[in-house]
């Protein structure tokens, strides 16, 4: 007479074949999604050079130190008011060693229309004073210093690297932390994440002029009011099947 058979004996089978068919969907739809990921990032790379092949910076300025008040002034502002207030700014003092002999109170007559006018003009006092003393009135070329000047962040030192001194860093501002998350390149929890996950899905190389590219782009076909992730051309290339709004985090 043969034995039965044990019953957990084969429900041990079966749960291993449950187990074995779970990884294996599971590491077909992360080759998927990598593919997708990878096919997304380059037609985007590809778009964002045929619209925008040469991108100038938005903000006027003649050299290291007018870029880098000028990138002060532009936050929570438009570069276009920017523009219309350094003229006058820069006609009143438009080096390190000429600010920093002006009037906290005049500086902030000028600068006013830019926001935050108080705190912005005791920084541009404080930091040229600084350049001049700390560093014989040349801006300094590393992030460590730069983030050490009153009213540096991360992000204008990032521009002023990038773009005064043409190191590679990829500066993240509202358009790009919005487009990022349309686009799915981030899960966007902070500008810190995307500035991560975008050097790591793209080449150093192109990290200058992409993030010039990405802010062009959000501003005339995917700005933050319109489109939500359902207009666009990249949009619409990317996530052709999407049909709710993508809502973003704010920087």
């Amino acid at each position: 007479m043969v034995p039965k058979r044990p019953q957990n004996i084969k429900n041990n089978k079966a749960l291993r074949r449950i187990r074995a068919l779970e990884l294996a969907l599971t590491l077909y739809y992360w080759i998927c999604t990598k593919v997708n990921l990878r096919e997304r990032i380059k037609f985007i790379d590809q778009k964002l050079n045929e619209l925008y092949p040469d991108p100038a910076i938005p903000l006027d300025h003649k050299d290291p130190f007018t870029l880098l008040i000028a990138v002060l002034l532009s936050a929570q502002c438009t570069d276009a008011r920017v523009n219309i207030v350094t003229p006058a700014l820069f006609a009143l003092a438009d080096t390190p060693q000429k600010m920093s002999k002006q009037k906290i109170e005049e500086i902030n007559n000028i600068v006013r229309p830019c926001g935050l006018a108080p705190r912005k003009a005791k920084a541009i006092r404080d930091l040229s004073k600084i350049v001049v003393t700390k560093h014989n009135g040349i801006i300094p070329k590393t992030f460590e210093e730069l983030e050490e000047l009153p009213g540096v962040g991360h992000k204008t030192a990032s521009v002023v690297m990038a773009q005064a001194f043409e190191h590679p860093a990829f500066p993240v501002d509202t358009h790009i932390h919005r487009l990022s998350q349309r686009w799915k390149l981030t899960r966007g929890k902070n500008v810190v994440q995307t500035e991560k996950d975008l050097k790591r899905h793209f080449s150093k190389d192109r990290w200058n002029k992409l993030h010039l590219q990405i802010i062009y782009y959000g501003r005339e076909h995917c700005p933050a009011l319109s489109c939500y992730g359902l207009e666009c051309v990249i949009c619409t290339s990317c996530f052709p099947t999407r049909k709710k709004k993508v809502i973003t985090q704010k920087a």
